[in-house]
């Protein structure tokens, strides 16, 4: 059985390959039960625990299963630690042999960040060219370099509740030949931004519906529990939106939350990336639309099915 690490899962990914298979993923032949999520509460803490299997169905070409086991801990930061951390088991699915145990910290990034962007391959508008990204933590290198693969974005407003910490990921990706420029004023970024993109752990709205302007799309990754909240019930009213799948509806915060609280109706909720994926739908340039996701196993299969593919070409 072969570790694979971070380093082999960046080395062989692209952000357009990554797309295209979730794509494929999602409209194809995938078994993905409900996943296990566990409260783990400790004193002055508390953390999750995620179990996330899927497998292939008989009409794949080649079969595989996996399972996901992952630790959110927010707390973690304070230790110099990354606060999601876990480990993804690849199998044979015909055998069920464990073929490689991946970095599933790694391979979340890059297949939530893929998620995003392929919702906005189909939902953002085609002459999207500005973003900002709320957030400055694991996830948004990824974002802001997914979405740049999908849309001609031409510049990046980074924006973090420590501006010291944009600061230094705006340089680091500037340094990469990225578009990015920290800013301060969010609100003044977000009114003129075609395409937002959240990723925080943030427990109180941070980008507000009256904020977004006509044609743009709102990404919203972060909020991961129902004590969190990344956009208000304004900009979901607002919004077309849509979610990765129907554990949207309960999971996490925003869509779950307004729909608790009656901001909005499960009739307002347009469809799943599933559905997008299979019938694209047709968007006014005026139209605003948003997309929620919490996380879905068969996108970490079909990451992984990539990932030792692409391995087993160069070996």
């Amino acid at each position: 059985m072969r570790v694979v690490t971070s380093a082999e899962i960046d080395r062989v990914l692209t952000f357009p390959a990554l797309i295209d298979a979730l794509a494929e993923a999602f409209r194809g032949d995938m078994v993905t039960p409900v996943r296990h999520h566990h409260e783990v509460e400790r004193p002055g803490s508390h953390g999750t625990l995620l179990l996330m299997p899927s497998w292939t169905g008989p009409a794949m070409q080649d079969g595989f299963l996996g399972v996901k086991v992952v630790t959110v801990f927010p707390e973690n930061g304070a230790r110099s630690l990354p606060s999601v951390m876990g480990s993804y088991l690849l199998m044979d699915g015909t055998t069920g042999e464990p073929v490689s145990v991946l970095d599933g910290a790694r391979l979340t990034v890059w297949r939530t960040a893929a998620a995003s962007a392929l919702a906005a391959r189909m939902l953002a508008r085609q002459d999207a060219s500005s973003m900002v990204m709320v957030g400055a933590g694991a996830l948004a290198p990824f974002l802001i370099r997914a979405h740049m693969s999908q849309r001609p974005i031409r510049e990046v407003a980074l924006w973090n509740h420590r501006p010291e910490k944009a600061e230094s990921l705006a340089a680091e990706l500037r340094a990469e030949g990225l578009p990015v420029t920290a800013v301060a004023d969010l609100e003044a970024a977000v009114r003129g931004a075609d395409l937002v993109s959240c990723a925080t752990l943030s427990t109180a709205p941070v980008v507000k519906g009256a904020w977004l302007k006509e044609g743009a799309h709102l990404d919203l990754v972060g909020a991961f529990n129902l004590k969190m909240r990344e956009a208000d019930d304004e900009a979901l009213r607002r919004a077309q939106v849509y979610i990765d799948t129907p554990a949207a509806k309960s999971e996490g915060g925003d869509v779950a939350l307004a729909l608790h609280r009656g901001a909005i109706t499960e009739d307002h909720i347009r469809g799943t990336l599933a559905d997008l994926c299979r019938s694209a739908p047709h968007r006014g340039p005026a139209v605003i639309t948003a997309f929620k996701s919490v996380g879905a196993a068969l996108e970490d299969l079909a990451a992984a099915m990539l990932v030792w593919r692409s391995l087993a070409k160069v070996l």
